[in-house]
């Protein structure tokens, strides 16, 4: 798992929740989108189960890390799951038609943040186990913004 967000206090509560929730899963964070592009391109093999991407970073916003990632056939059919602090319906429109798998607005509480790390994981872990490649795959656009 991949957060890339350039928040320090957003990443810590991030992995603060993860922990809590107590899944097997590794989390790497990046503070921005260039620093995500290149971990994907030239340094990791394996590719993560999902990223975490916050849409307002330096260097390389997360809109233009989601265009890029989705135009390379390798990183196609990554979940890529927005997570941001701001709300407004035609970005995630965007977002949706740009092919991110779900998006998140940062709550404003750690048991509401917990929660939907919990509710994102367990989604993209049964989109991944009921398709015979393992991919996930995008939610009809009325489920595409978690809360």
């Amino acid at each position: 798992m991949i957060l890339a967000d350039d928040d320090k206090d957003d990443c810590y509560l991030f992995e603060e929740a993860l922990n809590e929730l107590q899944l097997s899963t590794q989390l790497t964070t990046v503070p921005d989108g260039e620093q995500l592009l290149e971990l994907l391109t030239e340094k990791i093999e394996e590719l993560p189960d999902v990223i975490f991407l916050d849409l307002n970073m330096p260097v390389r916003n997360g809109m233009e890390c989601l265009s890029e990632m989705k135009k390379n056939e390798r990183f196609k059919k990554l979940c890529v799951i927005i997570f941001s602090t701001s709300y407004i319906q035609e970005i995630t429109d965007l977002l949706y038609k740009k092919g991110a798998m779900h998006y998140i607005k940062k709550p404003g509480n750690f048991a509401e943040l917990r929660e939907l790390i919990r509710k994102a994981v367990t989604i993209i872990n049964g989109s991944k186990s009921a398709d015979p490649d393992g991919d996930c795959k995008q939610p009809i656009e009325s489920k595409f913004v978690l809360s």
